[in-house]
């Protein structure tokens, strides 16, 4: 039996080839010999010098002890398109907008058997979370929790189908396409040409239908209209624009964060764009100069505690933003990972229908206060009716804190569970509408729970009708209202919220139903005087005077 070997392969985009697909800083070796390579290929080595691992040192082991990265990328004209093969970690000397990001999930759906599914990569860009599933057995997408309406299927693996266990046995596909096959260096180009043919089938729609509910955008001119809502935010210092590590990573590997393109830097415990405008502002960049490419140019670096790169990605590429486009029918775009989503009018009035109804007139007071903290803190002070439970916990013992809410009261004769949030930020609401669903399912399944809500109840209401508050609580007669803090116009309803928000929230309100608990929203009036931006006190560490210190030519 032939030797099965596993290769990385990604397709690179039109007009893209071995000799502009590379990093101008890349320290790949294009001078190596090589008999086996097929026709017309190109070749780049890495082949670094070896040194000692970090521990050699740490622990001062008298032995002499050295390590290498070895890796290669092998770029294979198919056609009028260039397809690079990685061997080892070198992938990241592509440019990130040289490959096509849907390559390997394409050629995946078209190749596995759907029935014989092993492993999940998902990603929910409102709460810019990553998940990754895996199940003993072969099984199909159902079974994976895969909800087709609010997550973006990021990489799938599984065994193929008998038609292609000639080329291929497992794939598992991303941007880049993993597959484990006996070919040999000769048969590489047809392998390719294959590889290329499935990425352009759409067969994959009916082994999986409405698998990508949201679409990604390909027009270039859209995507260039898109690309300006983005920088003029950015340029804006705009609150809904984010910035997140777009991989799923492994933080017991003790990782920190940098940026650099600018300038050196210093590594950061956390990731937010916070820390970027701040990294751009000690540089002195001109924002209204900065441009697409030099978002593309600028970098988020992943470190370890001694400040060598372990992996590095464009900003651009790290943004999480939501918006729309003027003639475009009213479609929400996303960007995510470097790439723009479209949502069709459909789904958006689908969730506009079922959403809108539960918006009602606030029933709290304006917020005119320096934090949530305080604002709840007043609100129960302001009326012995409302127990306030920010920061208090039911959590069964030996269990994680579970918050009940931020306020509690009788209203229109049933319990009310308020949780407030000062932000439209996608990822916070999804944390809100989460944390909601999360108590009220913890208050009905766990008896300690409400054992440990009446006593906080009784204790915060000593001065008001506890017992008719409680009362209904046992007696599961109380609903739940989200408070959102915010300056936007109530009459917007649920179009106020960031798309994934809207998702995020319709799943929370159908968990509710299942229960039999009524939920609603309200949007409270943000009254607060603006405060002067400040840079928060965070653990920061200072990047050590080493050749390998991160460092980058300045902006222009």
């Amino acid at each position: 039996m032939a030797k099965s070997r596993g290769f990385s392969i990604y397709l690179l985009k039109e007009g893209y080839d071995a000799t502009n697909a590379l990093r101008e800083d890349h320290v790949l070796d294009d001078d190596v010999g090589a008999q086996g390579l097929p026709e017309n290929a190109s070749l780049f080595v890495l082949d670094s010098a070896p040194r000692p691992p970090w521990w050699k040192g740490y622990f001062n082991i008298e032995k002499e002890l050295t390590q290498v990265t070895k890796g290669a990328l092998i770029f294979i004209p198919v056609g009028d398109r260039c397809i690079a093969l990685s061997f080892g970690h070198v992938a990241h000397n592509l440019i990130d907008s040289s490959y096509e990001y849907d390559f390997g999930l394409r050629v995946t759906l078209n190749s596995l058997d759907p029935r014989k599914l092993k492993s999940t990569d998902t990603l929910d860009p409102g709460a810019a979370k990553r998940q990754r599933t895996q199940l003993p057995i072969e099984s199909e997408l159902t079974l994976f929790d895969f909800d087709r309406d609010s997550t973006i299927l990021r990489s799938l693996t599984g065994k193929v189908r008998d038609e292609h266990k000639d080329l291929f046995r497992h794939a598992t596909g991303a941007s880049n396409l993993r597959i484990s096959t006996d070919v040999e260096a000769g048969e590489l180009p047809d392998l390719c040409e294959k590889l290329l043919a499935l990425y352009q089938s759409d067969a994959y729609k009916a082994a999986f239908p409405e698998i990508q509910n949201i679409v990604p955008v390909r027009d270039p001119a859209q995507i260039e209209a898109l690309n300006g809502r983005v920088l003029a935010a950015f340029r804006a210092r705009d609150p809904d624009l984010n910035i997140t590590v777009p991989e799923i990573i492994n933080y017991s590997d003790n990782l920190y964060v940098a940026f650099a393109g600018a300038g050196r830097g210093l590594v950061y415990d956390d990731v937010y764009i916070g820390r970027y405008f701040a990294y751009l502002d000690e540089h002195e960049v001109d924002f209204d100069r900065m441009g697409v490419e030099d978002l593309r140019r600028h970098v988020l670096v992943l470190t370890d505690e001694n400040g060598n790169d372990r992996d590095r990605y464009s900003i651009y590429k790290s943004l999480v933003f939501d918006t729309t486009l003027e003639g475009a029918d009213g479609d929400t775009y996303h960007l995510c990972e470097g790439n723009w989503y479209r949502v069709e009018n459909t789904y958006i009035a689908r969730l506009s229908t079922y959403l809108d109804p539960l918006f009602a007139a606030s029933d709290l007071p304006a917020y005119a206060h320096a934090s949530e903290g305080e604002y709840n803190a007043a609100v129960a002070a302001g009326d012995a009716a409302i127990a306030c439970l920010d920061m208090q916990n039911i959590g069964p013992d030996g269990q994680s804190a579970v918050e009940p809410c931020d306020l509690l009261a009788v209203r229109d004769g049933v319990a009310t569970f308020y949780h407030v949030k000062v932000s439209t930020l996608s990822a916070q609401l999804s944390h809100l509408f989460n944390q909601g669903v999360n108590a009220i399912e913890l208050i009905r399944l766990e008896p300690q729970a409400v054992d440990k809500l009446e006593a906080l109840v009784r204790d915060l209401m000593a001065g008001g009708d506890a017992d008719a508050l409680v009362g209904l609580v046992r007696d599961r007669k109380y609903r739940i209202v989200f408070g959102i803090v915010t300056r936007k116009d109530s009459a917007g309803r649920s179009l106020n919220l960031p798309l994934f928000s809207r998702i995020s929230l319709m799943r929370g309100m159908k968990a509710l139903q299942l229960m039999d608990v009524p939920g609603s929203v309200i949007f409270v009036t943000d009254q607060a005087v603006a405060a002067e931006g400040r840079k928060k006190k965070r653990k920061k560490k200072e990047v050590p005077e080493q050749p390998h210190e991160i460092q980058a030519e300045a902006a222009e």
